[in-house]
């Protein structure tokens, strides 16, 4: 028998909008399920939060898709980097990129994320009320992630353009011509700034550096670096500063908490990724041989999600988990995953969110939705993503 759509499980309820009461039915059924997931077909879905967190430190349960059929993520080679290797090359690729997203190298960021944050509101506020997601998130994410991997400025509207066709595509043939485009303008930046030596983004300075036993990145592996780093690096962002800007909006007790103390700006950051983060689920692990997960069998060479957005709100670690409450201590949530794939860009991330976060909520005071709740549209596909396709807000 087929397994169930993870979709279909609430009927009256509109998935993209509220994947959660889904979650729910699930958890309370118990921590994992024989379920079908849009762009992976049949999968083993853990949505427990103990079992999620031993799931994604288990090394019998590999990122690597030789061990199992592997899903269609439509993307291709180019997204085959970090996040679908096992140690040790997992290890040797992320000690090698690593130092580029450091919480102190993102604390010399900020100034420049301010910058840029209000510029874009400069721009926005004289006209009473905007879409947020096309004014600010989208383009913060998109220019700071540009920036840092030396992008010129000229290409970086097409460069975006590309990206987000690859995550939010019309059809299977237009993702295909983005990434494929993409790989073909990356390879170029590539060769171009490994013939050009060092310089100060990201990009530069992969190209030239090595480990302590000289180890480097080959053209192939750099050039894989470079698409995730980018469709990783702006995509999360600019759906976590939407999900954060709506979450606040929608409550506005806990907006005029962090108001009245932006000291509790850093834990509503946190709890914003627990309670409506951008990613849904990890990439596809895949079982090396047979796996118990509290009791059930999950046979060797089976595809495996972990589903981080139910993990998040297990009651069992996270008390009224469908409240949001910017005062709860979050430490903990799998908003950037867990184990050796925890999110290398999550320092950048914060950072972003919380300038973009307080920038609007100081200088918009009167800011509200400007549209019906209910008519707010969500990305549907890809499936790991949670975030809008458009905010209206008003603020004059």
């Amino acid at each position: 028998m087929p397994a169930p759509s993870i979709e279909s499980l609430t009927p009256a309820t509109d998935f993209a909008g509220n994947p959660y009461a889904a979650y729910r039915l699930l958890r309370e059924q118990g921590p994992v399920h024989r379920v079908t997931i849009a762009d992976y077909g049949e999968v083993w879905a853990v949505v427990g939060y103990e079992e999620a967190r031993a799931a994604l430190a288990d090394p019998r349960l590999s990122s690597d898709p030789s061990h199992g059929a592997p899903g269609g993520d439509g993307v291709g080679v180019f997204l085959q980097a970090m996040h679908q290797m096992d140690p040790p090359e997992h290890t040797r690729l992320r000690k090698l990129v690593a130092t580029d997203f450091t919480a102190r190298r993102v604390r010399a960021l900020r100034p420049r994320i301010q910058a840029i944050t209000d510029d874009l509101l400069d721009k926005a506020l004289p006209l009473g009320r905007t879409d947020l997601i096309a004014s600010l998130a989208l383009p913060l994410a998109t220019t700071v992630i540009c920036e840092l991997l030396g992008i010129p400025d000229a290409d970086r509207e097409t460069f975006h353009g590309w990206a987000a066709e690859c995550a939010c595509p019309a059809d299977a043939e237009a993702r295909a011509a983005a990434a494929g485009a993409t790989a073909e303008y990356l390879t170029g930046l590539v060769a171009a700034k490994r013939r050009e030596g060092s310089g100060d983004d990201v990009l530069s300075a992969l190209a030239c550096t090595t480990a302590d036993e000289g180890d480097r990145l080959s053209a192939e592996e750099l050039l894989s670096m470079a698409f995730l780093l980018f469709f990783a690096g702006h995509e999360t962002t600019l759906h976590l500063i939407g999900n954060g800007v709506l979450a606040l909006l929608r409550h506005p007790d806990q907006l005029d908490a962090l108001r009245a103390d932006w000291d509790l700006l850093d834990g509503a950051v946190e709890e914003l990724m627990r309670y409506d983060g951008p990613v849904m689920h990890a990439p596809l692990r895949y079982t090396t041989e047979p796996v118990d997960v509290a009791g059930t069998t999950v046979p060797a060479g089976q595809p495996v999600v972990v589903v981080l957005a139910a993990a998040s709100r297990d009651p069992r670690r996270f008390p009224e988990p469908d409240r949001f409450d910017i005062r709860r201590d979050a430490r903990g949530h799998l908003g950037l995953s867990h184990g050796v794939h925890h999110c290398l860009g999550g320092p950048l991330a914060r950072a972003e969110t919380s300038i973009a976060l307080r920038s609007v909520f100081e200088r918009c005071p009167r800011i509200a939705l400007d549209t019906d709740p209910a008519g707010l549209v969500w990305h549907s596909r890809p499936s790991w993503l949670r975030g809008l396709r458009h905010l209206p807000v008003r603020y004059a």
